[in-house]
């Protein structure tokens, strides 16, 4: 799917969401990645296989 040099990492690979955007709905909370990841604003995501990656913010640390 991704044409872009260097290519764009996969769904599968821990570096998916360094992918182009191709599609951005801010307005809506999302974005489709060139490698069809499904990116929300509250870092979830949907991969191509339906599976479903919480959200995964870092925690503020209170000093």
């Amino acid at each position: 799917m991704c044409t872009h040099t260097p290519k764009c990492p996969s769904a599968d690979s821990p570096d998916r969401e360094a992918a182009v955007v191709v599609a951005g709905h801010p307005e809506q909370g999302w974005s489709l990645l060139c490698n069809a990841v499904v990116l929300f604003e509250d870092t979830g995501e949907l991969l191509p296989d339906g599976k479903v990656v919480a959200p995964h913010r870092p925690l503020a640390v209170a000093a």
